[in-house]
């Protein structure tokens, strides 16, 4: 199965579906972003332990991801650093070894959990990207089906575990 996409500036992207499910992704690829997500794990099961031996309870991780990165400003609006869950946290936050986004200049940008048969073709529905590895061509989309979590789960009387 194969499919192309035309950017904005013409250039020609092919991606081609394998028997393993990944997909090549083909094409000029001169200028371009890319880009890995964070990894908050250590750094909020740290920040999780030093609240609860306060006896505080921690915020909800997703607020947890912004604080750790908001900086303190004076009256001036000048900077003057890293607000204290920045200070007591933001080194223990770390890179994500693998690929979550690509974006060649002129399109198409594509980043993890993208349907592709959403952004291509029907052909492609229920195909979601994971990762990306650089290959000589391109990249090679690493995949899972978008119901996937779902085969993992057992039906006890009605309610899935």
């Amino acid at each position: 199965m194969k499919s192309k996409y035309t950017n904005r500036y013409g250039d020609v992207y092919t991606f081609t579906k394998q028997e393993d499910d990944s997909v090549l992704w083909e094409g000029p690829f001169k200028y371009c972003r890319f880009g890995s997500s964070n990894d908050y794990s250590v750094a909020y099961q740290n920040y999780c332990k030093d609240r609860s031996s306060m006896g505080i309870s921690p915020m909800h991780i997703e607020q947890f991801k912004e604080a750790v990165h908001e900086s303190v400003y004076d009256e001036n609006d000048r900077y003057v650093g890293p607000n204290l869950i920045g200070k007591q946290y933001e080194k223990l936050v770390k890179s994500n070894p693998w690929i979550n986004m690509v974006d060649p200049s002129g399109g198409p940008y594509l980043n993890e959990h993208t349907d592709l048969g959403k952004f291509l073709s029907d052909e492609f529905d229920g195909l979601c990207i994971r990762s990306f590895s650089p290959i000589e061509t391109g990249y090679r989309i690493n995949t899972y089906g978008k119901f996937d979590h779902l085969a993992e789960t057992k039906r006890i009387g009605g309610l899935s575990i």
